[in-house]
Parts: structure tokens; C-alpha cells; sequence
């Protein structure tokens, strides 16, 4: 049991930080003009606005600190998002904005965010278009970091080569933590819907908007937005997928690495309603000396970040039922509050009250590799791990790893915990997107490499700097078959992001899934249709859920 619970321990330093990759400052940006209509101020809804030219042959003009919302500080910190107050004559966009207060993590799991602050709520775009009329497809990056951290300003994010592939891309931040996603019973009343706590969730709501409203100005098309995001961002998608107030904002998305569906023993799937989490926010409350909003509201915000502290771990399980521990920190993530999110996602996925828009979803070979570098001990072997997460199932599930022998104790861990909460999760939400009209594509990506992070397979993030197309680090550069992934990857992501098909001629076949067929597309030194990924353990994890869900 302990060594299972140094599992969970060591996750939580490093799954708040699982999609963020080491990375290095992209060069190459000037603040040199070209002929290009965005070489002179454009106007948004907020007033006029200039960025530069960057990147080869400075094709693509960047902005970045776009406000998108008021900053959310004093009397609007634990409100929805407020429009921007204009501004006269012309604002230049050249620097990111803040980051989000968020914890600060040990080296090397660290990253440097630049400035952090409540005030946060701003966007970045990269356009290659020649004109404001040229109409490209739209994609939005939510980032990953289970919604305790993160940023849209990490150069790991950097859209100059997605913008030279055709897109527009726009990346965001978004509240974090105690700031986006605090419950209280005195904020619920205050509240004309009588919620709170998905504060993060409407801030991406917001940006959604924001770019329904402007992304014309730099040349895309508000009719063809492709939401996108790794882990917790990807989790997002998921949740915007069922949020009615998300509806129209978005017209395909991408999911990489992530879900709603879990299948970790007895774990829960999801925040199920406010008095959990309202009492949560009470006990915070507490801890701080506040007795009224008043009080809160007033509150230093590093103060209220450090009472914070994180107590599970985001990415192994959604965050579980509150305790009565005063000493306990605060869950993060969207909440199932009867209007943000109306129900539980799972059930609105299976009765075909999702979006109806076309989906790509899928995992990493190695996802969960990367969490369980500083599990060293072996004591009572995958036994041990597997009977804490399945007290119950755990003689079947066992079974399935046998061909594990005892010096291979992390690589079937490794195995067990892939398959449990991403394998299996990844084809479950493909499964229950048969309900609506929209096709869904499934993929599985196997590609690995040497990092400045050790060797651990095609691990959870890895993907990101392939669909992003450029390597950050500089002393481990892309080899020429790391490029060829990344350009073939980057066609199916933006194919898919123009017409919702991500097919085309020069690329093979990625078939629509179908439970029937159950095949995937496997991306990897080999691209190509793989049958029946893993399904002895999605089938018997998928039975495991099913008994749960029903108790």
C-alpha cells in the first residue's frame, strides 16, 4: 500500500507539469515591417492593434497579450470573465501577457512562465494569411497542466509553423487553481445562476468568443474554429464538448491524451456537483480567516495559492471526493454544476448530447512512463500497485501482465496504468461519439526519442512538439525522420481543422473508428491502421467502469 501511495505522491509533483516538454527560446523574430496588410494596425472589437512579422521570410505576423477578458482581480476575482474596457488610439502585442498564479515546482520539473499574476486572461495569435479576407481555418490550443498550472507562453506552444501550414492559430491562458476553480456557497448565491467554481471553464468560453468576434481581422474563419489541447487541455475539449454555452463557439476538435472517462479503481470520474466542492471552498475559507466575500476577495492571492496546495493528483484521477480535513489543499478542474457543465459529461457523451462535431482523440504509447521516474521501489511488485488502484478485480486484471518478468517492475507499471487510464479512455469516448452524426478519428501515437528528460518511450507531452512542428530542445535537434512525422502529423491536424476529414492523397488512409471494426491509426516510424488496440484490457477495464458506474 505505501509504495502504491508514493505512486500517487510522486504523480502529483509531476503531473501538473505533464504537458509542459523542455524547452528553448524559438529564434528568428524581428519587429521589421513587410509589405503585408498586417505590417499596419488592424482593428479588433477593443480598438486598434499591431504585432510583428517572425519566422522565415517573416511570412507570419505574431500578437501576443491580447486581453480577451477584464483582469478578473479585486471584485471580479471569482466572476465570469467581463468584457474588455477599449482603448484609444494603437496598442502594439509584442510580449506575452501574464501567466496565472500558479505552485512553483522543483527543478527539473519547473518551468519559467515570465511574470505571473491574477491577471492572466490573455491570448496570443500567428497568422500566415496574405489578407484579412483569406478566410484560413482557426485553431485554438488550450494547454495542459491539470488546471493547478500552465501557460500559453511557453515557446513549447509556438505557432509560427502552424501558421505556415495555413491555420490561424491562437493559444490562452485561462484561471488556474483556487482562482478558476473555487466553490463556496456565498459565491453560489451571489451568483445570478447560483454556481461557482468553473471559472477556468468560462474563461475558454470567453476566448472562444473573442475569437468568434475577431479572428477575422487576422484572416481566419470564425466558421471553421478546431478547438485543440494536450491532458488537461484536452480534458477541456471534452468538457467544452457538452458545455451548452460553448455551442457554435467551435466546429471540430482535437484530444490529445486526455478524457472524461477514468477506470483507476476506486477513483471518481468527475466533479459531481457543487456541495462537495462547496464545502471545500468553506474550508479554505477557513483556513484563510475570511467569513465573507468581502474578506476573500481581499485576500492577498499568494496566500490564497500556498492554502491551496494541491492535494491529488490531477492527471492519474479527476480529483476525489472532498475529505473533513482541514489540512487537506484544494481539488482543481471543472465541476458538474447544473449549467456550465448540466449533467455528468459520461452520460451526455452516451445519451448523444455532446456537440455534434467531428472529433480526433487518442494517446501515447508510454503515457504514464514519464510519472514514474521517482518510483524506485519494487517491494510487492505490479501486484501490490494493481490490487490499490482494483482492490476488487485486481486477479484480473493481473493476468494481462504476465509477460512482465520481476526485473521489468516499472515497464509493466508503466503498462497497467497506460492502458487503464488512457488506452481504454481514448476508445471509450470514440465509442460513445457514435451517438451523433460527426465522425471521430482515433489515433495512437508510438513515436519515441531521446530527451534531456531520459528515455521513456513515446511518453505523456511528447506528442505536442510533433503537432507543433518544431523541437525546443537544441542540444537533441529533430532527426530527418522526426521532421517527417511532424509534417505528416501537422497535415492530418490541419486537414482535419479546414474541412473536419483529416484524410488527403499524399497521406494513408485514417479510417472514421467504428466499434465494429475497432481500428485506429497508429503514428509512429510506420504510420499506419492498426485492429483491436489493446482490447483485452480496454474490454476488461471498460467492464470494471461499467460495474462501478452502476453501484
Amino acid at each position: 500500500m505505501s509504495d502504491s501511495r508514493t505512486l500517487i505522491k510522486s504523480c502529483l509533483i509531476l503531473a501538473v507539469v505533464f504537458s509542459l516538454v523542455v524547452s528553448t527560446r524559438i529564434v528568428g523574430l524581428s519587429m521589421n515591417d513587410s509589405e503585408s496588410v498586417f505590417s499596419k494596425p488592424i482593428k479588433i472589437e477593443s480598438g486598434l492593434i499591431t504585432g510583428f512579422a517572425a519566422g522565415e521570410n517573416k511570412a507570419v505576423y505574431v500578437f501576443k497579450g491580447i486581453p480577451y477578458a477584464a483582469p478578473p482581480v479585486g471584485d471580479l476575482r471569482w466572476r465570469e470573465p467581463q468584457p474588455v474596457e477599449a482603448w484609444e488610439g494603437v496598442q502594439a502585442f509584442t510580449e506575452f501577457g501574464f501567466s496565472c498564479l500558479q505552485p512553483e515546482m522543483p527543478e527539473p520539473y519547473g518551468r519559467d512562465f515570465g511574470e505571473q499574476s491574477e491577471d492572466c486572461l490573455y491570448l496570443n495569435v500567428w497568422t500566415g494569411a496574405k489578407s484579412q479576407d483569406a478566410k484560413l481555418p482557426v485553431m485554438v490550443w488550450i494547454h495542459g497542466g491539470g488546471f493547478y498550472m500552465g501557460s500559453a507562453t511557453t515557446d513549447t506552444y509556438d505557432g509560427e509553423v502552424l501558421a505556415r501550414d495555413g491555420v490561424v492559430l491562437v493559444t490562452i491562458n485561462y484561471r488556474l487553481g483556487p482562482f478558476g476553480f473555487l466553490a463556496h456557497p456565498l459565491l453560489s448565491k451571489e451568483s445570478e445562476h447560483k454556481v461557482s467554481g468553473n471559472y477556468g471553464l468560462l474563461d475558454q468560453i470567453a476566448a472562444l468568443k473573442w475569437v468568434k468576434n475577431n479572428i477575422a481581422s487576422f484572416g481566419g474563419d470564425p466558421d471553421r474554429v478546431t478547438i485543440f489541447g494536450e491532458s488537461g487541455g484536452a480534458r477541456s475539449v471534452c468538457f467544452l464538448m457538452v458545455s451548452p454555452l460553448a455551442k457554435g463557439l467551435f466546429h471540430r476538435g482535437i484530444v490529445q491524451s486526455g478524457s472524461l472517462y477514468r477506470a483507476i479503481g476506486h477513483l471518481t470520474e468527475s466533479r459531481d456537483g457543487l456541495p462537495p466542492m462547496e464545502e471545500e471552498g468553506q474550508r479554505l475559507a477557513k483556513k484563510l480567516g475570511c467569513k465573507t466575500l468581502a474578506d476573500f476577495r481581499k485576500k492577498p492571492a499568494i496566500e490564497i495559492l500556498e492554502a491551496a496546495e494541491p492535494k491529488t493528483a490531477p492527471l492519474l484521477s479527476p480529483p476525489a471526493p472532498a475529505s473533513t480535513s482541514d489540512d487537506n489543499g484544494l481539488t482543481a478542474g471543472p465541476i458538474i454544476d447544473g449549467w456550465v457543465i448540466p449533467d455528468d459529461p459520461v452520460k451526455l457523451y452516451r445519451s448523444g448530447k455532446q456537440h455534434d462535431v467531428p472529433l480526433i482523440i487518442g494517446s501515447n504509447k508510454d503515457e504514464a512512463s514519464i510519472f514514474l521516474r521517482m518510483f524506485k521501489s519494487r517491494a510487492g511488485g505490479l501486484a501490490r500497485s494493481v490490487k490499490f488502484f482494483f482492490p476488487k478485480h485486481h486477479r484480473e486484471v493481473l493476468p494481462l501482465y504476465a509477460e512482465f518478468g520481476d526485473n521489468e517492475f516499472l515497464a509493466a507499471l508503466n503498462r497497467f496504468m497506460t492502458d487503464a487510464v488512457w488506452t481504454r479512455a481514448a476508445r471509450a469516448t470514440a465509442r460513445d461519439m457514435a451517438q451523433v452524426k460527426s465522425k471521430v478519428y482515433l489515433y495512437f501515437f508510438t513515436h519515441h526519442r531521446l530527451t534531456s528528460l531520459g528515455q521513456f518511450g513515446s511518453y505523456h507531452g511528447i506528442d505536442i512538439r510533433y503537432a507543433f512542428g518544431h523541437d525546443l530542445e537544441a542540444n537533441i535537434p529533430f532527426t530527418e525522420e522526426d521532421h517527417i512525422l511532424s509534417k505528416k502529423m501537422r497535415t492530418y491536424w490541419t486537414r482535419f481543422a479546414a474541412t473536419g476529414d483529416p484524410n488527403g492523397p499524399d497521406l494513408a488512409n485514417w479510417p472514421p473508428y467504428d466499434k465494429d471494426t475497432d481500428q485506429c491509426l497508429e503514428l509512429g516510424s510506420e504510420i499506419r491502421v492498426l485492429t483491436h488496440l489493446r482490447k483485452e484490457a480496454c474490454d476488461l477495464f471498460d467492464r470494471i467502469n461499467e460495474q462501478r458506474r452502476s453501484k
